[in-house]
């Protein structure tokens, strides 16, 4: 019997791990014994003035994080980040947090890949560019090497480019990790034109389209894909777009 895969699951902005993990009940159910998917926590913690002065039903939606509504009464729903952008997009602030936490994370166990939503996504792979050419970002490093080898691939759903000195530096000149860039065509949070900035730094790329907005597409057919995808990225899995119905059953 083959080893389960496992796969490191990076939320949105706003979300946190417990969040993602629930909007993606019926994909963690598709994937059957074979697969692992472990979600984790950014570790800044965002408050009302984070979500536009208040964390009304519009904006938390929107993000895909409608759960965070009741974080006052039900801690496990806090919104979190892995950062938050300065007024001007230039800086990432708590980045440097971020990735200290990630490289505890990726010390203390073993990943085929990473998966992230979002801001989760932009992570992701920025995660994974990091991993090729750790040295870049000392703080990063576990005596003198990086915590983890590399990722197997990447898939970053509705991702973008970090925006931040320490990001331009990660990125300089594109990064090799195999990653699947989803992009949703009525997505008014990451636009497809955002998305771009990502994909131009992404040296061995596939791109998948879905009908909808900012969410991971997780219909039958969308399933069937995921389930095919991250059991073997390196094969040749059709498109969700061109899943058959016995395919998605």
């Amino acid at each position: 019997m083959s080893a389960t895969r496992k796969i490191l699951m990076l939320h949105g902005f706003a979300q946190n791990g417990d969040i993602f993990s629930k909007r993606l009940g019926a994909l963690r159910k598709a994937m059957g014994e074979g697969i692992e998917l472990v979600f984790i926590d950014g570790p800044i913690i965002l408050h009302g003035v984070d979500l536009g002065g208040g964390p009304s039903d519009l904006s938390l939606n929107s993000l895909d994080a409608a759960e965070a509504i009741a974080a006052s009464s039900d801690p496990a729903l806090t919104p979190r980040a892995w950062w938050r952008a300065n007024p001007e997009r230039t800086r990432a602030q708590g980045l440097e947090e971020s990735l200290v936490a990630l490289r505890d994370v990726l010390q203390r166990d073993r990943f085929d890949g990473v998966f992230g939503f979002s801001q989760g996504a932009a992570m992701a792979a920025l995660l994974a560019a990091l991993l090729e050419k750790p040295h870049v970002y000392e703080p990063f490093l576990v005596d003198g090497k990086a915590p983890h080898p590399r990722f197997q691939f990447c898939v970053a759903v509705s991702g973008f480019r970090v925006s931040d000195p320490i990001s331009d530096r990660i990125l300089e000149d594109s990064y090799e990790t195999p990653t699947l860039h989803v992009i949703g065509k009525t997505d008014v949070i990451v636009v497809e034109e955002r998305s771009k900035g990502l994909l131009k730094v992404s040296a061995n790329a596939r791109v998948e389209v879905h009908d909808g907005g900012h969410f991971v597409p997780s219909q039958a057919k969308w399933r069937a894909f995921w389930r095919e995808y991250l059991l073997d990225p390196s094969k040749d899995v059709p498109s969700a777009n061109l899943m058959s119905k016995s395919q998605t059953n």
